[in-house]
């Protein structure tokens, strides 16, 4: 930066282009604020680009294709060698797809009278920024700032991703052929994810854990039926386990893992996939000239209204405490975008959703019995199995179950939770129904329209309250 050079002048300086970042770029536009929102990649972020959207395509393909095989019972007959997988026919659809969303994110940017600059943003103090633009540089002078910088996947040090052979999860969405073999590295969501969506393509998938079970953080009773079917797909899974060495060697990659239980012993695979957790992208922000407080994970503490230590400048998305969601971001998005005009707006209710798109779908909202049991409620619950409602047989996909867990004395819905199909969109009834401080009488009384998966919610409140229609009540 040249000394004295002349800052163009904005209300609100946005750093990262992410679901949590255009979201309140759209916002203050909106609003009517003017808007710079710098990007050092492409809009819509790590979710859209490689993470959230490219995923669900492969997973979503990775399901059509696996219940091909399973279409005789309801007299489809294909015949099986003419049934094949061509994975850079399908990385031309995703780029569609992915490429749908971002003209579509940018077009409303341009609507709303934001600035998009691609470029590499560090401040300069708490109210400049320089941003590096192609070799060259250019210094805004804002009000407010927001910082949405989000996250990357943590690799250990002894571990080094090569992108051919061992992976971290982008690279494992860029692959051209379907992989013979697979090692993952973490039985967190994002690898039972891909795990499973792999496995349904015809591959061999290993997954090693260090946790004593997949899915450690999710309650474990609706992780049964994933192991289940993870099981049935021939998907080795080793927990207690950890990964102590990792090596190519003639095309193959070598992990030399440790149990307790068996020792030391070596996986061999054709491809490695590395999802043991992400880490906060704010160590090249330039922060401390800012005087916005770090965490010692590289978190950023905000409030309710997404304000960090330096009252003008806010921080969205993964570089805060808590879960590392696309719609936790947004939602920070338009807060910190609805504070910055005035409006009484906070990132204040406990319900954020969580989705795991395993197979079956795990979904959940609030809390769950032992949760609620901890901090001293009197619980009752009510479960519904799939395997009970109509159109979960007519489509063939029965497995899992809705639970509801309700507060005895008040009878509020205090969690919902499900394992089961579509389970990805069915947690929204759960979501409106705790922000609205449901009973369980509301959503019992609730004519569902049949056939339909979303009437396991309705029976499920009705076994709460002893009288579910279509299974026998204890």
């Amino acid at each position: 930066m040249v000394v004295g050079e002349v800052a163009v002048e904005t209300d609100v300086l946005i750093i990262g282009g992410g679901p949590g970042g255009y979201a309140a770029a759209i916002r203050l536009g909106q609003l009517g604020k003017t808007v710079v929102l710098v990007e050092k990649d492409k809009l819509g972020g790590v979710c859209l680009n490689r993470g959230c959207i490219p995923s669900k395509a492969l997973i979503h393909t990775a399901d059509q294709f696996h219940k091909l095989t399973d279409l005789g019972k309801m007299g489809i007959k294909l015949p099986e060698e003419s049934i094949t997988m061509d994975l850079n026919a399908w990385q031309g659809w995703k780029g569609g797809v992915i490429s749908q969303l971002t003209q579509g994110i940018a077009h409303l940017c341009k609507e709303n009278g934001v600035t998009v600059v691609q470029g590499q943003a560090t401040f300069l103090s708490d109210d400049r920024v320089s941003v590096e633009t192609e070799g060259d540089f250019e210094t805004y002078k804002f009000e407010h700032a927001i910082i949405a910088t989000g996250s990357r996947p943590f690799i250990p040090s002894f571990i080094e991703v090569d992108g051919e052979y061992i992976l971290d999860s982008t690279a494992s969405l860029q692959l051209q052929e379907v992989p013979a073999s697979l090692s993952i590295i973490g039985g967190g969501y994002i690898g039972i994810e891909l795990g499973m969506a792999f496995a349904k393509l015809g591959t061999k998938v290993t997954i090693i854990e260090m946790a004593d079970r997949i899915l450690p953080q999710v309650a474990q009773h609706l992780v049964k039926e994933v192991i289940h079917n993870a099981q049935k797909l021939g998907m080795n899974i080793k927990t207690s386990a950890r990964v102590e060495k990792a090596s190519v060697v003639d095309g193959q990659v070598y992990l030399h893992i440790h149990s307790e239980k068996l020792g030391t012993e070596m996986i061999v695979s054709e491809k490695s996939l590395v999802t043991i957790g992400r880490i906060p992208n704010t160590e090249e922000l330039g922060l401390n000239r800012a005087g916005v407080n770090v965490g010692g994970k590289g978190h950023i503490t905000v409030d309710m209204e997404c304000r960090t230590n330096v009252p003008h400048i806010f921080a969205i998305g993964d570089i805060t405490p808590g879960p590392a969601l696309a719609h936790r971001a947004s939602k920070q998005g338009v807060v910190a975008a609805e504070v910055i005009c005035g409006m009484p707006s906070a990132n204040d209710s406990p319900y954020v959703p969580y989705v795991i798109f395993s197979e079956p779908q795990i979904a959940g909202v609030g809390i769950t019995r032992e949760e609620a049991e901890r901090q001293g409620y009197s619980v009752k619950t009510g479960k519904f199995p799939f395997s009970a409602n109509g159109r979960a047989l007519a489509t063939n996909e029965m497995k899992g179950f809705a639970e509801v867990i309700v507060d005895e004395d008040s009878h509020i819905l205090l969690g919902m939770h499900m394992v089961g199909p579509d389970a990805s969109n069915l947690i929204g009834e759960g979501v409106l129904a705790l922000e609205l401080a449901a009973r369980v009488e509301d959503i019992a009384l609730s004519i569902h329209p049949h056939p339909t998966l979303s009437e396991v919610w309705m029976e499920a409140a009705e076994a709460t309250l002893g009288h579910a229609i279509h299974i026998i009540n204890n």
